[in-house]
């Protein structure tokens, strides 16, 4: 699995926004800032999360960008997929994909594929983006066990 910069970009920012549920509204901006991110690019991701769902926007002075759930309600495995498609190594893994593969009768390999595929979708889909910020929180402040998401 390979996640693209889309994917990479959409996952800080929504890390970011997920640090700051529940304070409001975050301006493109400041998000772009803290993560890193080029605002043009930013503003297509987040039209796109928007869209899906995951995001609300308000406009105007305070305006900005918020989750739309709780950090808890939303999984990495989502917003990889929203934006990088399935993570399957390879298309005969795929469950997406109509392709039938050639060789498959004496492929020794799809299993290995299929296992990998797995694992993949096993860790991206239990973790929330409320782990993410625990993760994320331990970085910052070892040894710290109280703060707000």
């Amino acid at each position: 699995m390979r996640i693209s910069a889309k994917g990479d970009y959409a996952t800080r920012a929504m890390q970011e926004l997920a640090m700051n549920y529940n304070r409001g509204p975050l301006p493109i901006e400041a998000i772009a800032k803290r993560r890193h991110i080029p605002v043009r690019y930013l503003e297509q991701l987040l039209l796109i999360l928007k869209r899906a769902g995951f995001l609300e926007s308000k406009r105007g002075v305070k305006g900005g960008y918020y989750l739309a759930k709780p950090p808890g309600q939303i999984t990495v495995g989502e917003i990889v997929r929203l934006m990088d498609g399935s993570p399957a190594p390879i298309f005969c893994v795929d469950p997406t994909s109509h392709d039938k593969c050639p060789v498959e009768p004496i492929c020794g390999f799809q299993s290995v594929w299929d296992e990998v595929y797995q694992a993949i979708a096993n860790i991206i889909d239990k973790t929330t983006l409320e782990d993410i910020c625990h993760r994320a929180m331990l970085k910052i402040a070892p040894g710290a066990v109280s703060y707000r998401i």
